[in-house]
């Protein structure tokens, strides 16, 4: 069954129809150009989709219809004038194109059909020479996008696209994502034609971390970590360390060595379940592998860290690696309470 709804379908269909038949005639009314120029060039069939079909696209904003399809079919147009092969012309003028589509904020995929036509010159595209450029494709494109603006408009979808203003931040929401989040998190992933599930599921986590350092001010781990932390070193006694444990009552021990840099953890998990001499030294059970965090970390990236990794404790270091203190996931719970409570 259609993901598309019924006013959707028409706007898409009857919409391209309208425009390619405008686009066509505007191009044949112009006069000038060889006989046998094409009024009507086929990368606007993929411009239609654009335009009527998910006029929401970046893709599909008047900037990359207009710059993308102009600019690229210039660029085909020098490949084939520079390269005497065909084929070496092609890869040329789309390489190329999409380049500059790219560097000049146009990308739009019709653009590397344009400057393919262009990099392939028939022999009327010949005679025509730069002029190809204004007349047919952007007559073309222009005439389209005019139509665009009409059909999706007076069919209730605003074009060219603009996002809602962000609704006022009450003190509910005070951590929620706003429209500013997601923008710049989407400008940071790019712009891309398919969005997957995955995409959006990374835009969202983005916009979280964009929405933590605006509530948290990139709040550091140093302001919050816990200095007075337990350790142990790898030649002290198991049962030193359960010591430790309970008389500090956490649950997790850095291992340091003798110039304080972090060479592994032991848990209350480690000490207490399983069958272990209690004189033996804690480097017979410890575990090496060690996440660490820096001092002058956001806070926002420590929440991303504990909760998609299912850290608990994390130990903090300084520039040089040496413990300087511990971070607990009730440490991080308090500061998101009291950013949730406006404090």
């Amino acid at each position: 069954m259609s993901r598309y709804t019924a006013p959707e379908l028409a706007r898409g269909a009857a919409g391209a129809l309208i425009g390619i038949a405008v686009a066509g005639a505007t191009a044949r009314a112009v006069p000038g150009g060889p006989a046998m120029l094409p009024f009507i060039v086929a990368p606007m069939g993929a411009c239609a989709v654009l335009l009527f079909a998910v006029p929401a696209s970046p893709l599909a904003q008047p900037w990359p219809v207009l710059g993308g399809n102009g600019i690229s079919t210039a660029v085909g147009l020098a490949a084939h004038a520079l390269v005497d092969d065909v084929l070496f012309a092609a890869a040329l003028g789309v390489g190329v194109a999409i380049g500059v589509m790219m560097l000049l904020g146009c990308l739009h995929p019709p653009g590397g059909a344009c400057a393919l036509l262009a990099a392939t010159a028939t022999p009327v595209i010949d005679e025509q020479g730069p002029l190809f450029v204004l007349t047919p494709v952007l007559v073309n494109a222009a005439a389209l996008l005019v139509v665009a603006i009409a059909v999706n408009n007076l069919t209730g979808r605003r074009y060219p696209h603009r996002p809602p203003a962000p609704a006022p931040a009450d003190a509910a929401a005070a951590l929620g994502i706003t429209t500013p989040d997601v923008e710049k998190a989407m400008k940071r992933l790019a712009d891309r034609l398919d969005v997957l599930p995955a995409d959006v599921v990374a835009i969202v986590r983005d916009a979280e971390t964009h929405a933590l350092d605006r509530r948290l001010g990139s709040i550091p781990v140093a302001r919050i970590m816990n200095r007075e932390v337990a350790v142990v070193h790898p030649f002290e006694s198991i049962y030193r360390a359960r010591t430790l444990l309970v008389q500090r009552q956490v649950k997790t021990l850095p291992v340091i060595g003798d110039d304080r840099r972090v060479i592994g953890v032991v848990s209350i998990i480690d000490l207490f379940t399983r069958d272990i001499v209690e004189l033996e030294a804690v480097e017979s059970i410890m575990r090496s592998e060690v996440t660490t965090i820096r001092e002058d970390t956001p806070v926002a990236e420590l929440v991303s860290a504990m909760t998609s990794e299912g850290y608990k404790n994390v130990p903090v270091v300084d520039d040089d690696g040496r413990l300087v203190g511990m971070i607990t996931r009730g440490e991080l719970i308090a500061v998101l309470h009291r950013a949730l409570l406006g404090s």
